[in-house]
């Protein structure tokens, strides 16, 4: 319905800027998975597939590139002072009456606290409301407190619990699910986020950003 206007883009904020995923991209990445290999893996999604592997730099990069062509996704990099640090993923698209999606996202721990995941996330929700979404919705395991943070800085409404909801770890979790309609921010997310935080195109000195929230795309 409305994919050929919402990728390829590039969004941004200051210092923050969410765009493709590039080749140059895979030293950094490699990098940056690996230093946080243990800080994401409570988080991660994974397949209920004795034979599942996470896939590698070249595999992601390639999935994400077909399924932004096709329209099933936003699959963002995450940049901060020019260096890949994350990623965000708009999935599951619903068009018609229903007009939703569902957003996930990890950062790089080393950066984490600079206020940089709500404003990436409100930076895609505005996105795809812009293009005609009615719904961004994100799921959270209730653990994830920095994650949980994130949600409710943004104004996302609780929806309550989804039992057994994702594969992470080795098991099905229960996640808490979130949602924004775009009648809420009639304005856009980031004006409102912008206002309440005061924030004049740069980011927050601190703030507890999150962990991740386990991308499903």
């Amino acid at each position: 319905m409305a994919g050929d206007r919402m990728w390829p883009a590039e969004l941004s904020w200051g210092p923050l800027l969410l765009r493709p995923l590039r080749r140059s991209d895979r030293r950094e990445y490699v990098e940056v998975r690996r230093a946080n290999a243990d800080w994401l893996r409570p988080w991660e999604a994974t397949v209920p597939d004795p034979t599942w592997r996470a896939p590698d730099f070249a595999e992601v990069r390639s999935m994400s590139a077909r399924s932004g062509r096709e329209g099933r996704s936003l699959p963002f990099a995450l940049q901060l002072d020019g260096r890949f640090r994350g990623q965000l993923t708009v999935s599951g698209f619903q068009w018609g009456s229903l007009a939703s999606a569902s957003l996930g996202y990890w950062i790089d721990r080393r950066v984490a606290g600079r206020g940089c995941m709500p404003i990436a996330v409100a930076l895609a929700t505005d996105h795809c409301f812009a293009a005609g979404l009615h719904r961004m919705e994100v799921a959270i395991r209730p653990e994830n407190a920095a994650s949980l943070r994130v949600v409710e800085k943004l104004g996302f409404r609780d929806e309550g619990m989804r039992e057994r909801y994702m594969h992470i770890g080795g098991d099905w979790r229960d996640h808490r699910v979130f949602s924004l309609l775009s009648e809420d921010v009639p304005f856009g997310l980031m004006d409102w986020y912008s206002q309440d935080q005061g924030l004049n195109g740069g980011l927050l000195a601190g703030g507890g950003d999150p962990v991740d929230e386990g991308d499903s795309d």
